[in-house]
């Protein structure tokens, strides 16, 4: 069979990648062909264009590349009809994705949707075209089979979430290898996880990064994302205590004793390494305005989301300030408040539903096919 695949993210990259190699056993004789990154590339299959070419931050920072971004609709379009897939799979990146999906259910081409779109979140209008235009929708968290299923009368497969198969299938190395390896220090970590695009890094690392000399005990390390270069953060590494690892997030994750993270997949990420964590975030004035009057969530991290409390603290905008990031890290240093984190954190992992999410997932596909 011929799959073509779309993940237009970092975090769409790796679960790309499981659900890929997850294919090609179920199904050894799979021809793939991608958008996706450099884990996706690993697997094998051919890369039509990398993530890094698709990655626009907010809804002002869209407006400006519409004509980049309505060239790659027609280019993926025109791509997919030369390729004549047996299926599409669309994971994510709804803005493009829900697009090509319209275009693809005309012609005709079996659509599989896995990491639905978050429409319980804003844009919930978008059921209609999600209805018209899905054949399959499977769901990562447990609260969305109930809002397509009992809310839009909509059915979709909870396969789990695909991260706990990212985490489990990870290689573990000592606390030692990873300090020698990585030249770091003989401190206790906290990670920083400032996001993956330019625009998000450069003003997170900026806020994050002026709490360094509050906590004279301890290291910070900043997480490096695989779509930029070291260049990049260079006038982040001043301070003699701040140190840098670039795609080695799940490895940094491993040995850090506290978090500072933007919000987005790495909060959830954060928390089943069973990580303390402060969850920062700031976007531009405009898209900040324009978000809050759309979003109706209680919370912004996948974490409290899921959880339907708030287990992390999440400082947003004009809160996320240096007097408020080093309260909060200073709390989630305290062991008596650590304590409590990470009890909930392996609450959230039940709710999660355990390994598997790439199997099933793949599973479910093929099956489709040979109906």
């Amino acid at each position: 069979m011929k799959y073509y695949i779309i993940a237009g993210e970092a975090s769409g990259d790796l679960h790309g990648s499981n659900l890929m190699k997850a294919l090609l056993e179920e199904d050894p004789k799979a021809e793939i062909r991608f958008w996706g990154g450099d884990l996706m590339q690993s697997v094998g299959g051919t890369l039509v264009k990398h993530y890094r070419e698709l990655a626009f931050m907010g809804f002002v920072e869209v407006l400006f590349n519409l004509k980049t971004i309505f060239n790659n609709i027609k280019f993926c379009k025109k791509d997919i009809a030369t390729f004549q897939p047996d299926a599409i799979i669309f994971i994510d990146y709804p803005g493009f994705n829900m697009r090509i999906a319209k275009w693809a259910k005309e012609h005709g081409i079996p659509t599989h949707y896995y990491i639905s779109p978050q429409i319980w979140a804003w844009k919930e209008n978008r059921i209609a075209a999600v209805k018209r235009d899905f054949d399959y929708l499977y769901v990562i968290l447990p609260f969305e089979k109930d809002f397509y299923e009992v809310k839009h009368h909509f059915p979709v497969t909870f396969v789990g979430h695909p991260l706990i198969d990212a985490i489990h299938n990870q290689t573990v190395i000592s606390r030692q290898d990873f300090i020698k390896e990585n030249k770091l220090e003989d401190k206790p970590i906290i990670a920083l996880l400032p996001g993956s695009r330019k625009q998000e890094i450069s003003k997170m690392l900026s806020v994050m990064l002026s709490v360094v000399g509050d906590f004279e005990d301890y290291q910070f390390v900043i997480a490096g994302a695989p779509s930029q270069e070291y260049a990049f953060y260079l006038p982040f590494l001043k301070s003699k205590n701040v140190h840098f690892i670039s795609n080695k997030t799940y490895e940094l994750l491993n040995h850090a004793t506290a978090a500072l993270v933007t919000s987005g997949t790495a909060t959830l990420e954060t928390a089943l390494f069973k990580v303390p964590e402060v969850v920062c975030y700031k976007g531009s004035w405009a898209s900040y305005q324009i978000a809050k009057r759309i979003i109706t969530l209680k919370y912004i991290s996948l974490v409290n989301l899921i959880m339907d409390k708030e287990v992390v603290t999440e400082l947003i905008q004009e809160k996320c300030n240096p007097k408020n990031i080093r309260i909060e890290l200073q709390k989630i240093l305290d062991p008596k408040h650590r304590n409590e984190v990470i009890a909930n954190y392996s609450l959230l992992e039940e709710k999660l539903g355990g390994v598997g999410a790439s199997k099933k997932t793949a599973q479910l596909i093929v099956r489709s096919l040979s109906k």
